[in-house]
């Protein structure tokens, strides 16, 4: 996906996602459901003018890092390699941030829905994003498994984020079911993402101490 694209797309969601909340803006109580509980039930309310602008105003500045980070990264002649699997995945993560902005004033409108059932399978779906995406990185400073040992060789960086893919894919997998198989089933997905968060590290350390042996 070409740069130009990527912010045409993501700023034509953002303009959209911002007319539909000054549109409903009246029609909605005030305060409105911002927090759910592991149960998909409401346990946390805010005024209704971030419950409305919060998402939006919060993507503005995130897409505008995305967008700079290939330009600010001493490695971005890496990020170049993968530059349109990074801009769809910021399409990805703007139709995500979007999608649960949706589900916000829905539930302010009083249409009635179990937010673990519909929201996990989309976060799933986001971490099998992830998971694509950091197959195909290549070392820079922003976007991926960074540590002191995949920073410092492209070996350690390759192995780690291969490993570090199938971690996030499986936990993009269990998130899906997550939302089928009712609250005790976050537990399984809290492993999945613990071992996707952790595991790459320690084996990029002990990667890199068999290559930096050999």
């Amino acid at each position: 996906m070409s740069n130009k694209l990527t912010i045409i797309l993501c700023s034509a969601l953002l303009i959209i996602a911002v007319l539909a909340g000054i549109v409903l803006y009246p029609r909605l109580p005030d305060p409105v459901p911002s927090h759910w509980n592991a149960a998909g039930q409401v346990d946390g309310y805010s005024s209704r003018f971030w419950g409305v602008f919060l998402v939006p105003i919060m993507l503005v500045p995130l897409l505008l890092l995305f967008i700079a980070i290939p330009n600010i990264d001493p490695l971005k002649a890496n990020i170049a390699k993968f530059r349109g699997v990074f801009n769809a995945f910021i399409l990805v993560f703007t139709v995500y941030m979007l999608f649960v902005y949706t589900l916000t004033l829905l539930a302010a409108l009083g249409v009635k829905f179990n937010m673990t059932t519909l929201l996990m399978p989309v976060v799933g779906l986001l971490f099998i994003g992830i998971s694509y995406m950091i197959r195909k990185a290549k070392r820079n400073f922003f976007i991926g498994i960074r540590t002191p040992w995949t920073l410092s060789n492209d070996q350690v960086w390759d192995e780690t984020h291969k490993l570090g893919s199938w971690l996030f894919l499986l936990a993009g997998i269990v998130t899906i079911f997550t939302g089928f198989f009712g609250e005790k089933s976050i537990y399984f997905m809290l492993a999945a993402i613990l071992l996707a968060a952790f595991v790459p590290v320690v084996y990029s350390y002990i990667l890199w101490r068999k290559v930096s042996q050999s």
